[in-house]
């Protein structure tokens, strides 16, 4: 072939693969001008079958992981048995502070033996729920196996009351105080160390009548006793030919103490109240009445003065009566006898049911110990003296925490909750050092307390929050619906197991969508 034939050719093969280029690039869109690459080939989509399977094999996943946590919280694994040449530590109580410490304490470490009246931990910021039915009382409690049953070397627990203390010889005297009795009630326990957390009694002042007719709000009996009385007077009120009067005294329900206690009662009432009584006893529901008595001259102290006018506008607006600068002198069976602080002046306030929420006391067993270590600095009324490692003034071996202590900390579950956490590291620390010979307790710092938030639900959704944040020097406060949510929230998320979260959520739920249980136990 010639060179003119051969450049000829060569030249309309480039022509034509040209023509072919552009009319690709034309059918795809792109027009011969552009810079844009051409968009890459769109990968093949599952077919209807694989995006099944797919979701099908998530389902089967998730499916699988819940059953495996189901069945690992109903068949826990076997606990190895406790060393006896360990040293025995004792714990005396199931409250925030002893069931912090019991879920971080390595028990590898020790003997631990836990002595409680009650077998369960009650979860107290939602015990005023339970009086008025928006929660039941299972839902708030859980068992103290569920916390002991899972940790890797088992631990005893005793149903009974602790009665005596016997520092000089290491042993406490404990008392089965359930109602039925076996051939021995009351035995000595010995221990090397001793952790006491036996909580607080309700505070009377020794305010005559008050134990007799007054009814208190610290346990879950407690609460069941309220919601008896409450239907018990909504129904005496109710009963035909009740003179006027007399319904009016049924009917009007007076709290005693200003502190959230009372006010969250006072609240969860109100809603009771209006949101059930006023729907299915409209004949008896005018005469109904609110009444929050308080010595100080406003209600919930601890917080700021901005929440304290909130909570005192609200229950205005909600007509719950408040008596502030006001004593309680005297409790009788219908009616009790108070004091104006400012002009001394006493009047009659008849009720028909007294919940008194005034604060703590010591409980006998403390009294007891704290009488026989008074030259030892023993003597404060609150409680036990403990230093700054919670140790107790005067008693080697023995640690307190919780409202049964005298410390510059408000008695409340935020701060037992964080006594217990730190106590738990120290003993581990102790342990420690006690098996190795180095001093690893000497690196455990003083107990510090961090305070998070105080909240309060006030009724009607309403609630009050002051919120300290790590990265703002300043508490925020703020108050209504939005508080009222952050309550809940808050509180469900502080549940200790998932089986109390999904119940609390439950009654809510049923709450919002049938009412509030009216019937009487």
């Amino acid at each position: 072939m010639s060179l003119v034939a051969l450049v000829t050719s060569t030249t309309r093969a480039r022509a034509a693969t040209a023509a072919v280029s552009r009319t690709t690039l034309i059918r795809r869109g792109v027009r011969m001008y552009t810079t844009e690459t051409p968009a890459a080939a769109e990968a093949p989509r599952p077919s209807k079958w694989g995006r099944r399977l797919k979701w099908t094999a998530y389902a089967a996943g998730a499916v699988a992981v819940v059953g495996g946590v189901l069945a690992y919280r109903h068949h826990p694994m076997p606990q190895q048995e406790p060393d006896p040449t360990k040293k025995t530590l004792l714990v005396l109580g199931t409250g925030w502070g002893a069931i912090s410490l019991l879920r971080r304490l390595d028990t590898s470490e020790y003997n631990t033996i836990v002595v409680s009246p009650t077998n369960f931990f009650l979860f107290t910021p939602l015990l005023p729920s339970v009086t008025t039915g928006s929660l039941e009382s299972r839902s708030i409690i859980t068992p103290i196996k569920y916390f002991l049953r899972f940790k890797p070397f088992g631990i005893k627990f005793v149903e009974a009351e602790a009665t005596q203390i016997d520092p000089a010889s290491k042993t406490v005297e404990i008392l089965d105080s359930g109602e039925v009795h076996g051939a021995i009630t009351k035995t000595r326990l010995p221990y090397d160390y001793l952790v006491i957390g036996v909580g607080a009694e309700s505070q009377t002042f020794g305010i005559k009548g008050v134990r007799e007719f007054g009814l208190f709000l610290k346990e879950i009996r407690d609460a069941r006793k309220i919601r008896t009385r409450l239907m018990d007077c909504i129904e005496t009120a109710a009963f035909p030919g009740q003179p006027d009067d007399e319904i009016r005294r049924l009917l009007h329900m007076v709290v005693v103490g200003g502190g959230p206690t009372g006010v969250e009662y006072a609240g969860e009432l109100h809603d009771f109240l209006r949101g059930e009584v006023d729907k299915w006893y409209p004949e008896i529901a005018p005469h109904l009445k609110i009444t929050l008595i308080e010595a100080l001259p406003h209600v919930l102290p601890m917080f700021s003065r901005e929440m304290i006018e909130y909570t005192e506008k609200s229950f205005a607006d909600m007509n719950i009566d408040l008596l502030a600068n006001t004593a309680v002198q005297e409790v009788r069976a219908k009616e009790l006898v108070v004091k104006d602080t400012k002009s001394g002046a006493t009047r009659e306030v008849p009720y028909g049911m007294l919940v008194w929420a005034t604060g703590n006391t010591m409980r006998p067993v403390i009294k007891d110990l704290q009488a026989r270590f008074a030259d030892k600095g023993q003597s404060n009324r609150r409680g036990l003296v403990v230093d700054e490692y919670l140790r107790v003034a005067g008693m080697p071996d023995i640690w307190a925490l919780g409202d049964c202590t005298a410390t510059a900390f408000a008695p409340t579950a935020q701060v037992a909750a964080q006594q217990g956490t730190y106590l738990a590291r120290q003993l581990n620390d102790l342990a420690r050092t006690n098996r190795t010979g180095n001093d690893i307790l000497a690196t455990c710092p003083p107990f510090d307390y961090k305070h998070r938030a105080t909240l309060a639900y006030i009724g009607d959704e309403r609630g009050v929050s002051d919120v300290s944040l790590p990265f703002w020097s300043n508490m925020v406060s703020f108050a209504g619906y939005q508080s009222y949510l952050f309550w809940r929230s808050a509180y469900l998320s502080n549940l200790y197991t998932l089986r109390n979260r999904a119940l609390v959520a439950f009654d809510w739920t049923k709450e919002k969508l049938f009412g509030r249980d009216i019937s009487r136990e």
